[in-house]
């Protein structure tokens, strides 16, 4: 099984919806909220070696854990995969347009979740998903 985190910068509602859907699916994804999982406002420093001790991935909008090299050299150690998804402002998606870049990019993320970890993909608003590590 797969376990595939939406950050807490995003509705634990949306990882829910995901959960049913790939349930209904019969797929061997589970989806998850960080939030739900390790609380409100877990340091990266703390849930990032614990989803790399379960095989995990990250949804995130948070880049910074890519830009802070020890996040970065954190979650490479500890065999996280990521996905980046870039907001069109500092302000973020609202509730439906975060939703909506999620559905849409789904197929292309279970395809990429078979990339051997670690590994980091970003995607902007309206682009594919690019390989950063």
């Amino acid at each position: 099984m797969i376990k595939l985190f939406i950050d807490e910068n995003m509705s634990p509602y949306l990882a829910h919806g995901l959960h049913h859907l790939e349930k209904g699916n019969g797929s061997e994804i589970e989806v998850l909220s960080l939030k739900e999982v390790f609380g409100t406002g877990a340091q990266d420093e703390d849930w990032i070696p614990k989803v790399g001790e379960m095989g995990g991935i990250v949804i995130t909008q948070d880049y910074n854990i890519f830009r802070k090299k020890q996040q970065r050299e954190l979650y490479e150690k500890s065999g996280v995969g990521l996905f980046f998804i870039k907001p069109p402002s500092n302000t973020g998606y609202k509730y439906w347009e975060m939703v909506q870049q999620i559905v849409n990019r789904w197929p292309e993320i279970k395809k990429l979740i078979k990339t051997n970890r670690p590994f980091a993909f970003s995607c902007t608003t309206k682009g594919k998903f690019e390989r950063l590590s």
